[in-house]
């Protein structure tokens, strides 16, 4: 055989080889999985626990939903929920205000995990009187890429959320019905996969390919296992399906199917691996949070529809928790927002309700041309 036919038969063998292996290692499990993720497990070895210093004024005995807000200065002003109060009772934390040791009120312990501080800083301060009728959880500006609105207005989402019927089904329900940006689509890889892990290696700079990649590990940490109890971890080819942007709404049952140390031991997991001069555990370790705060926050994104998910007999089913974190379109404007009526050809989106903007921003002149 000539050289060169030989070393293009070795070349193509080789190829097949590798192509073989990548099949196999991504091939499609047909087995139901069900995640020990009933429980938050995460052990800080800080001593230094935050005071309570997020009670939010006259929440106790509300009749309202609880709006609960993470505000930062660069959201600019707060008035836009003013026009809000009538249907909600507002809980503003300003996440990036100085420190006012004096006050108990609306402060969160760092400037960490994004809106997530803000939120378990809520759910912590004021875990005994989260209201009947429910809380939702929103980000500071009124104009955001992520409102699924033709506009991206959240005064106006807000006020079309019809929050009993948002929390019928499940008890939770994220504030976006559009697929676009979160990992709904079937097309977008599973989290551990090898797909995920090309990403993030030739686009290093990605926040959403590195949180995304963290997670497998992450929920490890953070439901972790106890002694002689056996946890199924996330395989390659588990795919995580969950909308993007962390805003939803959550039922009081919800919240409270978990303890208030379970809470706090989720916000010490973010605080244990504070890369930004604020950790309560200097020495970490690698079971607290990614240092980066754009992974860190984003992981706790993904983890909403998990902790508030409806809880079988030996944990969370998968395939249901994709399932409840994915309805259509269709499905969602209608019970949340009341629009029945769309045109809907596709299971993730509805003509006329929103599209992504270019580069995921808005024009800088979008809130004076949109009052």
């Amino acid at each position: 055989m000539p050289r060169k036919v030989q070393r293009s038969l070795i070349q193509v063998i080789c190829f097949l080889v590798v192509l073989c292996v990548i099949i196999f290692l991504n091939r499609p499990q047909g087995t139901t999985k069900t995640f020990s993720w009933a429980r938050i497990r995460y052990k800080t070895s800080s001593s230094i626990i935050p005071e309570a210093r997020g009670i939010c004024p006259g929440l106790a005995g509300s009749t309202k939903p609880a709006l609960v807000v993470s505000h930062v200065v660069a959201d600019g002003d707060t008035s836009w929920l003013d026009s809000l109060s009538p249907n909600y009772h507002i809980c503003i934390y300003n996440v990036d205000a100085p420190a006012d040791k004096s006050s108990k009120v609306l402060q969160v312990p760092a400037n960490r995990g994004h809106e997530a501080m803000a939120y378990l800083t809520f759910l912590i301060d004021n875990y005994a009187d989260i209201p009947a009728a429910g809380a939702v959880f929103v980000h500071g500006n009124r104009f955001a890429w992520h409102n699924d609105h033709p506009e991206y207005d959240n005064v106006k989402l807000l006020r079309a959320l019809d929050v009993k019927r948002a929390l019928q089904p499940v008890g939770y329900h994220n504030l976006r019905c559009d697929w676009s940006a979160g990992t709904c689509p079937a097309s977008v890889p599973a989290q551990g996969s090898l797909e995920m892990r090309l990403s993030s290696t030739v686009s290093p700079w990605s926040a959403r390919a590195a949180s995304d990649l963290a997670l497998p590990k992450a929920l490890r940490h953070i439901f972790g296992e106890e002694a002689g109890e056996e946890v199924v971890q996330l395989a390659r080819n588990d795919a995580v399906r969950a909308q993007c942007c962390a805003q939803f709404v959550v039922a009081q049952e919800r919240v409270w199917q978990h303890s208030r140390d379970e809470y706090i031991a989720l916000r010490q997991w973010l605080l244990d691996g504070s890369d930004d001069g604020v950790a309560r555990n200097p020495q970490g370790g690698s079971k607290a949070a990614p240092g980066d705060d754009r992974v860190a926050g984003r992981i706790v994104s993904y983890l909403w529809h998990i902790l508030f998910a409806r809880l079988g007999e030996n944990g969370i089913d998968l395939d249901g928790l994709n399932r409840d974190s994915c309805p259509s379109a269709e499905d969602c404007y209608c019970r949340l927002y009341g629009k029945c009526t769309l045109t809907c050809r596709k299971p993730g989106s509805c003509q006329g309700q929103y599209v992504v903007p270019k580069y995921f921003k808005l024009p800088e002149d979008w809130e004076q041309t949109h009052p």
